[in-house]
């Protein structure tokens, strides 16, 4: 058996998806010091908890690390504490309950449990790891303490490559290419998925050399393809389904500038978003909302205003920036000195000894 003492990670999401990535990359670096196995989530919730269990049991950790608030993990976690002293930690990127409200879609029942699963995550685990600096002042706030690890990237493995080939592929040659990556999911509460501002851009760029690319898939697709239509800009916007991991990369590269959007209030405000480093470890021109961590670590003219959730007048200060790039498309290798940062502040190894402290801090008190 081996001496190292033993982590799990206890992933609120399937083998594959962000979450793993992140836990993976955790126990990846962690590797010489920790004994590190990953724990998944089965899709079915009462199920999943019994078999979260099991394996903790049968682990016998000495430390939990869940990613993510979902019930299956944050509930295995403290259904396993039971047995011992055992220090939890919960890994979350949201503020669940003020998404839930956000969205819509769950009704009061379902708004209050996730209100009721978010406080009893927060208050009963041993350390809270926010993805986001205002997470953590919101936080504060309650009287919670929590340590800032962000969202990550393999830098490395996302850095800028030769996208010639794949443009000339995909019918991007002569134009600025405006994208987003992403799944985009319809909200009919608020009658908007991702990607419905860079529709938007497109409608009021209409003729102009620019073209617009969504990379994912999901239920706002069809949604913002009959926009398309009925604006007659279908040949302006390009849509391509989900891509392999180990290809997004490419696919960025093809990207002379990508949108990050997130809404100006606490669900927008709390989160750093997974794409983020993504963007910035590729090198790319980046439009963001100055909302969130991006307000932190972008250059000011990266940064465009936002109001509010649904904010209609913000595809029209994405055109005035946009039409300044096809004006001096130089300004666009500004987007090259967002690798630094990306190194810097979102590489995994720096996340990774972050970690780390939080581990040996708690587990030295067990």
């Amino acid at each position: 058996m081996s001496s190292r003492r033993r982590v799990a990670f206890v992933v609120n999401g399937s083998p594959g998806s962000p979450m793993s990535t992140r836990a993976e990359a955790f126990a990846r670096a962690l590797g010489e010091d920790f004994d590190c196995v990953l724990l998944h989530r089965q899709p079915r919730k009462l199920w999943a908890i019994a078999e979260l269990v099991s394996g903790l049991h049968a682990l016998r950790p000495e430390a939990v690390y869940v990613l993510d608030l979902g019930y299956s993990g944050v509930a295995a976690a403290a259904l396993h504490g039971l047995r011992g002293r055992c220090p939890r930690i919960v890994d979350t990127g949201d503020a669940i309950a003020a998404l839930a409200r956000s969205v819509g879609g769950r009704g009061r029942v379902g708004e209050l449990l996730t209100e009721a699963l978010e406080q009893f995550g927060l208050r009963t685990a041993d350390a809270i790891v926010v993805r986001g600096t205002f997470h953590q002042r919101l936080l504060s706030g309650q009287g919670i303490a929590s340590t800032v690890i962000q969202d990550g990237v393999h830098v490395d493995a996302f850095l800028p490559r030769p996208a010639e080939e794949l443009r000339r592929k995909l019918g991007l040659e002569g134009v600025l290419t405006v994208g987003i990556l992403g799944s985009s999911i319809w909200s009919e509460r608020l009658q908007v998925a991702v990607g419905w501002e860079l529709v938007e851009l497109m409608r009021l760029l209409k003729g102009r050399p620019v073209k617009g690319v969504l990379i994912g898939d999901g239920s706002g697709v069809p949604h913002l393809r009959e926009r398309c239509r009925r604006h007659g800009i279908e040949d302006q916007m390009l849509f391509i389904d989900r891509v392999p991991y180990e290809s997004v990369p490419e696919y960025l590269g093809a990207l002379d500038v990508v949108l990050s959007t997130q809404s100006n209030d606490v669900v927008g405000q709390v989160r750093t978003t997974g794409k983020l480093p993504l963007y910035m470890a590729n090198g790319r021109f980046i439009l963001a909302t100055d909302v969130g961590e991006a307000s932190l670590v972008l250059p000011e003219e990266m940064r465009v205003p936002y109001e509010g959730v649904v904010d209609t007048a913000y595809p029209a200060r994405l055109a005035e920036r946009v039409e300044g790039l096809l004006a001096r498309p130089e300004r666009l290798r500004a987007g090259e000195s967002l690798v630094g940062v990306a190194r810097e502040k979102f590489d995994y190894p720096v996340l990774a000894a972050r970690v780390r402290e939080v581990l040996e801090r708690f587990m030295r008190s067990r």
